[in-house]
């Protein structure tokens, strides 16, 4: 049996990099502007996409077991 191979791609490692530059982009311009409702924004947002990688990432290989428990139990 030929094996396929995974069609996922962790989405969230990308996304959560640039949603963490995005906000550390905003946290200085707005440091600099003295905008602080913006600062709070563009920090909260930095802040939020280290989980969001994370879970995305543990979604991911969660899937990928299930593929695998899924495959053995086919056998």
């Amino acid at each position: 049996m030929e094996q396929k191979k995974k069609l996922r791609c962790p989405l969230g490692v990308p996304g959560g990099i640039i949603a963490a530059l995005i906000g550390l982009t905003g946290v200085v311009f707005n440091i600099i502007d003295f905008n602080w409702l913006g600062l709070i924004t563009s920090l909260a947002l930095f802040l939020l996409a280290g989980p969001f990688v994370r879970i995305t990432m543990m979604i991911h290989s969660a899937n990928d077991r299930l593929d695998e428990l899924e495959r053995k139990a086919g056998k």
